[in-house]
């Protein structure tokens, strides 16, 4: 199930304490993002194969399966391997407990207790380029919709003027969100190939 346009994006909590994950709610109360609670890895992992989340705030320390197993299993899945997590742990400068973490796959690495601020802060960009990778598959659905119901003419026109749609959005993502920009100079690329097709006369359809 994909979040639709529109509507709130999820983040996954996981934690074996109710009261860290009540601290957690009270933290990102207010940012608009939908919180879903996970008290286990295994209940976590659970949640992963039906729902679609911006990002995981996962415990390292919980009985059973912590932290490190728990992110192991999630980027071992096609579903949810492209999912940042964001560790949270009670050991502060442990070097090699943040290696472990990287190792895993995390984005990133809070030690508690840790700043609330900080933390809206690493949520708001997580999120916001969630979104706006949601926001750039729309656009290339619609158009491939597009694409697939216009001629030649049409299609160099509307090549034309996606390429210069991608490169604004890039020069805005390139003032702070490098793996926005990232993602934008691929559909950039798959733009100015399109270009390129038509102008040697290609059928893009073949």
């Amino acid at each position: 199930m994909t979040t639709a346009p529109g509507h709130p994006v999820k983040i996954l909590m996981v934690d074996d304490r109710p009261e860290n994950l009540l601290a957690l709610e009270a933290i990102l109360h207010g940012l608009g993002h939908e919180l879903v609670a996970a008290h286990s890895g295994e209940e976590a992992l659970k949640r992963l194969l039906t729902d679609d989340f911006a990002l995981i705030l996962l415990d390292v320390q919980m009985p059973g399966m912590d932290g490190f197993e728990t992110a192991a299993h999630i980027k071992q899945r096609q579903r949810s391997r492209d999912i940042p997590i964001l560790f949270l742990t009670a050991i502060d400068g442990d070097a090699h407990q943040a290696y472990r973490g990287y190792a895993v796959g995390a984005v990133d690495y809070l030690a508690k207790p840790f700043d609330p601020w900080v933390l809206r802060a690493k949520v708001a960009v997580f999120t916001e380029l969630y979104e706006r990778r949601r926001e750039l598959a729309d656009q290339a659905a619609q158009l491939r919709r597009q694409l697939s119901a216009t001629g030649p003419g049409e299609l160099r026109d509307l090549a034309a003027t996606a390429a210069k749609a991608v490169a604004s959005a890039q020069a805005l993502a390139a003032e702070g969100r490098p793996a926005i920009a990232d993602a934008l100079a691929e559909a950039a690329a798959a733009v100015e190939a399109l270009l390129s097709t038509l102008s040697r006369g290609g059928n893009p359809r073949s």
